[in-house]
């Protein structure tokens, strides 16, 4: 059986810890694979690689890093169609879905590209009388990752690519759940010709993420994941110095007003519902309508295009839902629904009795769809992470804006409608991080940042874009005046000022 390692200092090893994890394909429900699971041995030692690294790497001039992300970026390409089926095999999205993971994550590296255009400073001649001030942007050091199972390629290329351009070196721990990917990309860079030690990669589970947290020579940490464990992730980071962008979980609501074409809002429901499983962190999971008119006809549309779903293997060509990634988040999913149900809610369409012929061990299920779900359902307030999609009846537009608003999430939102005059309103009133005006998806290009508000987000900077920058740089200011040769002014212990 493959066993997957660890990347530090350029290759692959195996570490000292004898601990491994399971890697399923979950259209089969079967192990492929086995990864191996760091202690705080592989942990030190990346760092260690990392930190020998930096000073070399941090000097080098920024367009020379900037040509080994174009360098990168070429490699991504060439490589595209072999991380699509790594993706696939262990994560069990579609192959397009899986080519987008790739691509919206080469639009970061492409960003990375001009780093030495994000990296400048500013100049202030003569701030006083032969006295000028200037800023420069320096790398914080030694940097990790900490990544989902959901987005293998994306995430990690959200991070360490733009890290090491602004002059970090960097240790990536992705999810041991598909883990092939990363371990693709970091073999990748080293290929475009990122040194040995800049980039590192252990594979592990709360062992390595805790060694990570409490390392005294790890400078900054990122991570996206679930509410909870970014919670932990920003304390416990910040409790030891370090600094912390941590994106957690979300509740994304869709707004559909009386006035929005119901089937434009049904297909945006249905790519944002049901893509990838609704194993995304900006999934649209509720559908407010406003008003029973709206709501009745939404679902009325809904019902025959999520039966007509076409789900099996992510490697067949005219799929379009994979299976979930494991028995735990499909027992998890199904569980959700039998509360649901048990809790009033009405189940339109029932995806729990889906089965694939031939793929009977796989973790497939159906797409289902909720009417009537109230404020206090554990299907509401709960990030499910699955292929369900909630319709919540609301009598006008500022109930509608006043529910997403008192939800403790604040990632993304949407709101479809013809009336600017709303979506202008909604825009600036609601309390989410990311909006949409008829986009049900709303995640940023990579020159503008990735972000949540509330729970969605610990830490101050959101992801890539120039907030990216931000964080994986520290802000130097620098005040110099040359005095002429032979002159002196004598001392003072006045407050210094540029008169």
């Amino acid at each position: 059986m493959k066993r997957i390692k660890h990347w530090i200092n350029g290759e692959l090893v195996n570490g000292k810890s004898d601990r491994t994890g399971p890697v399923f394909n979950p259209a089969l429900g079967e192990q492929i694979s086995e990864v191996l699971l760091a202690s705080d041995y592989e942990v030190d030692d990346a760092v260690k690689a990392a930190k020998k690294a930096f000073p070399e790497w941090s000097s080098l001039p920024a367009i020379r890093r900037a040509r080994i992300m174009f360098r990168f970026n070429e490699l991504l390409m060439e490589h595209a169609d072999e991380l699509a089926e790594l993706i696939t095999s262990e994560h069990g999205k579609t192959i397009e879905d899986s080519l987008g993971d790739i691509m919206r994550g080469r639009e970061v590296v492409e960003f990375s590209c001009g780093i030495p255009h994000l990296m400048r400073g500013e100049f202030t001649e003569d701030v006083g009388t032969g006295v000028d001030a200037y800023s420069i942007r320096q790398p914080v050091g030694v940097c990790a990752g900490i990544t989902p199972f959901n987005f293998p390629a994306m995430i990690p290329l959200w991070m360490f690519p733009l890290s090491i351009a602004c002059g970090n070196t960097f240790i990536l721990k992705p999810s041991e759940r598909d883990p092939s990917c990363p371990m693709k990309l970091v073999e990748l860079a080293k290929e475009a010709g990122v040194p040995d030690g800049v980039v590192n990669l252990v594979n592990g589970d709360k062992e390595a993420v805790d060694a990570i947290l409490v390392h005294p020579d790890i400078d900054a940490v990122s991570f996206v994941g679930s509410t909870p464990i970014a919670s932990y992730i920003y304390s416990t980071a910040a409790q030891f110095g370090k600094r912390v962008q941590a994106l957690g979980g979300a509740k994304n609501h869709m707004v559909v007003m009386p006035d929005a074409d119901i089937d434009q809002a049904a297909d945006a429901l249905i790519s944002a519902g049901y893509g990838s499983a609704g194993q995304r962190c900006m999934a649209v999971s509720v559908a407010v309508a406003v008003g029973d008119k709206t709501a009745d006809s939404l679902v009325e549309t809904l019902v025959p295009k999520i039966q007509e779903l076409k789900i099996g293997p992510g490697s067949s060509s005219d799929i379009e839902m994979g299976p979930v990634v494991t028995k735990q988040a499909y027992d998890r999913i199904t569980s959700l629904i039998e509360k649901g149900v048990s809790e009033g809610a009405s189940l339109v369409v029932d995806g729990r009795s889906f089965n694939l012929q031939g793929y009977e061990e796989g973790f497939f299920m159906g797409g289902s769809l909720f009417d009537n779900v109230t404020e206090g359902m554990e299907i509401y307030k709960q990030e499910i992470f699955g292929p369900v999609l909630s319709v919540v009846r609301s009598q006008d537009y500022e109930s509608a804006i006043d529910l997403v608003n008192r939800n403790e999430y604040g990632n993304g939102t949407a709101i479809f409608t013809k009336d600017g005059d709303a979506a202008r309103d909604f825009s600036e009133r609601v309390q989410i991080g990311m909006v949409g005006v008829n986009v049900p998806i709303p995640v940023p290009v990579a020159y503008h940042s990735f972000g949540g508000w509330k729970r969605s987000l610990f830490g101050d900077t959101h992801m890539h874009g120039m907030e990216g920058v931000r964080f994986y740089t520290r802000l130097k200011a620098i005040t110099s005046r040359w005095p002429k040769s032979g002159v002196r002014e004598g001392h003072s212990l006045n407050m210094p000022t540029m008169e």
